[in-house]
């Protein structure tokens, strides 16, 4: 469950099931939320499932197992990926060194922190690594937009912000010890996540709420409109079950570090240049001529068309606060999006197929751009 969820429900949460963690949708009225972290800041409690790593062999270790190089260095962090043979993305992570505590942080999706720490354990033979569930033992709470930098800078004592991606610095809020950690953009806004222990959770949201410059608190069901207006890829939505190449996720591929699995596939498919699919975006096309009043949202799943043939599928689906207009993801073929990427395209919705146009991500221009954003070596 949240690590604090009285004062959630002080504020008049409605919660939801995430993996194992219990976390807020939303307080009432999403929307106003996510036009108050677009032009103002806003905090939420993030739901990640938290594992530490110890011991001697414990960089090497998971460095063996990810697609990303791990930090030797304390206050470093990288992206990073589990993959399986076939290439496909089983789960996507944070790791962060924390040598100062002889551990590494691994925050992962709450639906895979079980099963990625039952898997290492059981690969761990005779290397110095231990590996412990920690979920339980930590709050981790997200600060976004233009005054984040402002916000964190108004409540954190005894350190600076970070302002490198994926660093972090340690000091502290009233009288508790925190770990403030500079985020890779995800909401397409400047960003930080504030890591403390589960006694000190409740302290510390009330100081990012409400001591400095006040911060609005918001849910899942913002983020989740945060990130596809950034153009950012979810695990939940767009990452499951494809090759990190048709992502677009490079921020979380070292091509010239050594073998991980599934390491051949991604290189054959950058080597060859061009995935079998790419994430675009959309913007359907309203049917100014309908009589329903609600905006033509795809779900997850629907059909792309080019002409009649379908080309791909939507991976989510939402009305833009900021655009106020229909805007999705979708994985579509690559022959689709060739050339100049105007070929016509449609998407089904209700049952019908409405005209949708192909635009550049991210849909939104923010104060800062997302690292996980998908790029593609023949194009920005």
């Amino acid at each position: 469950m949240t690590v604090i969820e009285s004062v959630h429900e002080d504020h008049g949460a409605t919660f939801e099931q995430r993996g194992d963690r219990r976390v807020v949708a939303h307080y009432g009225r999403p929307e106003r939320s996510h036009v108050a972290v677009r032009n103002v800041v806003g905090v939420t409690e993030r739901g990640y499932g938290v594992l530490t790593v110890e011991g001697d062999d414990r960089v090497e270790f998971v460095d063996n197992a990810v697609s990303n190089r791990v930090p030797t260095e304390d206050g470093e962090g990288c992206y990073a990926l589990l993959l399986d043979p076939q290439g496909k993305i089983e789960t996507d992570m944070y790791v962060y060194n924390a040598a100062a505590g002889d551990r590494l942080l691994v925050f992962l999706p709450p639906t895979e922190h079980e099963r990625v720490a039952e898997d290492w354990r059981s690969k761990t033979f005779i290397q110095d690594v231990e590996i412990t569930d920690a979920s339980d033992d930590f709050g981790v709470f997200g600060v976004y937009g233009p005054q984040a930098t402002e916000k964190i800078a108004s409540v954190l004592n005894k350190a600076g912000s970070p302002e490198r991606p994926l660093s972090f610095a340690r000091g502290t809020m009233a009288d508790a010890g925190v770990t403030v950690i500079r985020d890779d953009g995800l909401a397409g806004e400047e960003g930080y996540e504030v890591v403390c222990a589960t006694d000190a959770a409740a302290e510390v949201f009330d100081t990012l709420e409400n001591r400095g410059n006040a911060a609005a608190p918001f849910g899942y069901r913002t983020w989740e409109t945060l990130t596809l207006e950034a153009g950012t890829p979810l695990f939940e939505s767009e990452l499951a079950g494809r090759i990190p190449n048709v992502c677009g996720v490079r921020n979380a591929l070292d091509f010239e570090k050594g073998c991980y699995v599934g390491q051949e596939v991604v290189s054959r498919v950058e080597n060859r240049g061009r995935p079998s699919q790419r994430l675009v975006g959309l913007v359907v096309d309203p049917d100014a001529n309908a009589e329903s009043e609600t905006d033509p949202v795809p779900d997850a799943g629907a059909a792309v068309f080019a002409g009649d043939a379908a080309v791909g599928e939507v991976t989510r689906g939402a009305v833009s606060p900021t655009r106020d207009e229909p805007v999705a993801l979708a994985a579509v073929d690559s022959d689709a999006t060739a050339g100049d990427g105007t070929a016509d395209l449609a998407v089904r919705v209700d049952g019908a197929e409405r005209p949708a146009e192909r635009v550049a991500l991210p849909f939104v221009d923010g104060s800062d751009d997302s690292a996980r954003r998908p790029r593609y070596p023949d194009a920005a």
